[in-house]
């Protein structure tokens, strides 16, 4: 009896065991998957860093390029609105 009750027991314990050990190895499983992600996130964010650091470059030089070039011509620019203000020249309409 003590035979069969042990059996009982065991067959009882042996579902329990084997939930524990499924679930032991999901664990692993998403370790693992999590892992893999967190490496392939760091390559790929890297590389968008990257671009975007580039692209920030570029735009401060095209940014300085447009200042420069304004204050090089810049009293050229005013002489040419203050003149086109000042002088006005009046022009009557032509029949279509």
């Amino acid at each position: 009896m003590s035979a069969q009750n042990s059996a009982g027991i065991q067959t009882l314990l042996d579902p329990e065991n084997a939930r524990d050990e499924a679930k032991k190895e999901v664990d692993a499983y998403r370790k693992k998957k999590e892992e893999e992600f967190k490496k392939f996130e760091a390559e790929h964010t890297q590389g968008n860093k990257q671009a975007e650091d580039e692209a920030n470059r570029e735009a401060d030089a095209k940014i300085q390029e447009i200042r420069t070039a304004g204050k090089k011509s810049q009293s050229k620019v005013v002489d040419d609105l203050l003149k086109a203000v000042l002088e006005v020249k009046p022009v009557p309409p032509s029949a279509a």
